[in-house]
C-alpha cells in the first residue's frame, strides 16, 4: 500500500498545477502558511483531515479525490 502522504502530495501538486496556481496562491486560498504547503508536497508534514479539507476546497475538488491513490 502506498503511503497516504505520498498520495496526498501527488494529488495536491497535480490539482494545483491543473489550476495553474503557485504554492503561495494555494496557501492564501487555504489560509495556510506557504511553507506548510511545501512541506506537504515534499511529504515531510502530516496534515490533519481539517487541513486536507481546506486544501480540497481551495483546489476546487473533494477530500476524497485528494486521498485517492488511483488519481493521476
Amino acid at each position: 500500500m502506498e503511503d497516504v502522504r505520498a498520495i496526498l502530495a501527488r494529488n495536491i501538486k497535480a490539482a494545483r498545477r491543473r489550476l495553474n496556481i503557485s504554492q503561495e496562491e494555494l496557501a492564501a486560498r487555504a489560509e495556510i502558511d506557504r511553507t506548510y504547503v511545501s512541506g506537504i508536497e515534499r511529504q515531510v508534514r502530516n496534515p490533519t483531515i481539517t487541513v486536507v479539507a481546506r486544501f480540497a476546497e481551495a483546489l476546487e475538488t473533494t477530500t476524497a479525490n485528494l486521498l485517492d491513490g488511483n488519481s493521476r
